[in-house]
């Protein structure tokens, strides 16, 4: 009892139809044209409200139908059609809805045999009939075959767009997981770089608390001045903005290495950099010299940035204990690293000699 008062409620044809599936029902109202000089007899009267009462569901049901239950909508409306025929030349309104119907059929070629079907249907029933003939026939000839072609193209046309639609919700939602990513990356370099900074300098800290109370305090204070700087670059990062850029980087590389007793030999050439080109030079910056301090033990860092045939180069080499590939750690700051370079159009390289070395080729004028 609950399911047909749910079906009793509706929505009776899909909600993306619209009102007009309602206002097509109107059509039945040639079957009453006969009536306007005829009085129906009792018998052929209630036959009538039968067929209505059957028809009008099966017409919304088409519209929810698929595969085989469209072709089995379209022959109940030829039956019914053929089955009036003789009674009432308004039968050709079945003809014209099962034409109609044609619209749930996805192949194209398919619903155009099927309409050409239903018209020879209808030529077939109109054998029945001598005297009303070209009144049944008139409408099955005129508009049946346009309303079929036009239901069956508007079908197609909402499916592209349905299709469409759905193609951009997977563009949106694919473009979130990116962002989402680079966010990841970010965060990842900022606070493991930062984060390193903090460890040693506290480790500093706790060798000194003994022996030079203001040289601790010193470390101390570089410690609060690096956790501050690490909210502000979190925050910078969640936005995908960058207010200080390179210039921020190179000064926190110099202070990282200071702090692990890590010679730094800089040569970096004032180069115009776009905004996403600048962006992933200094990202690269701070994860390789964090890997430096962190992980290749090493006593000499070179830092350089040069202009070659107008691609931006940065390489960052160390003396570290790496000496062949197998010796690389492959991570996540690496593996975000060479996403971040080839999203700008990018190229990078690391090579495994007396150290580590790593070189980062970018387009100045990159764009993400």
């Amino acid at each position: 009892m609950k399911k047909i008062m749910g079906m009793l409620k509706g929505p009776w044809v899909p909600p993306e139809q619209g009102r007009m599936p309602y206002f097509w029902l109107l059509s039945l109202g040639y079957m009453g044209w006969k009536y306007a000089y005829i009085t129906p007899g009792p018998l052929e009267l209630a036959m009538l409200i039968l067929t209505l009462g059957v028809f009008v569901p099966l017409y919304f049901a088409s519209y929810w139908a698929r595969g085989w239950q469209v072709y089995a909508c379209m022959l109940a409306g030829c039956l019914i059609g053929t089955a009036w025929v003789r009674w009432n030349p308004g039968a050709a309104t079945f003809f014209i809805f099962a034409c109609a119907m044609a619209a749930g059929i996805e192949r194209m070629k398919q619903a155009m045999l099927a309409i050409g079907a239903i018209v020879v249907c209808a030529l077939l029933a109109s054998l029945q009939i001598k005297e009303t003939r070209f009144m049944f026939l008139m409408p099955i000839l005129t508009i049946s075959l346009p309303v079929g072609f036009g239901s069956v193209m508007d079908a197609r046309l909402r499916r592209s767009r349905q299709q469409l639609m759905r193609k951009q919700e997977e563009v949106e939602h694919m473009a979130t997981i990116a962002e989402r990513e680079r966010i990841s990356r970010d965060l990842h370099d900022l606070l493991g770089h930062s984060l390193s900074l903090i460890a040693l300098k506290a480790e500093l800290a706790r060798k000194l608390v003994h022996r030079d109370a203001d040289a601790c305090a010193r470390e101390v204070g570089d410690i609060e001045a690096s956790a501050r700087q690490a909210l502000a670059e979190v925050r910078a990062a969640v936005t995908g903005y960058r207010e200080k850029g390179l210039a921020s980087a190179l000064a926190s590389a110099r202070a990282s290495l200071a702090a692990a007793d890590v010679r730094l030999e800089e040569k970096v050439e004032r180069i115009e950099l776009g905004p996403a080109a600048e962006n992933v030079v200094a990202l690269a910056l701070r994860e390789a010299v964090t890997n430096v301090v962190r992980h290749a033990g090493a006593s000499r860092c070179s830092v350089s940035l040069s202009l070659e045939h107008g691609v931006a180069v940065l390489r960052i080499a160390d003396d570290g204990q790496a000496r062949s590939e197998a010796d690389i750690r492959h991570g996540n700051g690496l593996s975000g690293m060479r996403e971040r370079v080839a999203s700008v159009g990018g190229r990078l390289a690391l090579r495994a000699r007396a150290g580590l070395e790593l070189e980062l080729r970018i387009p100045t004028g990159a764009t993400s």
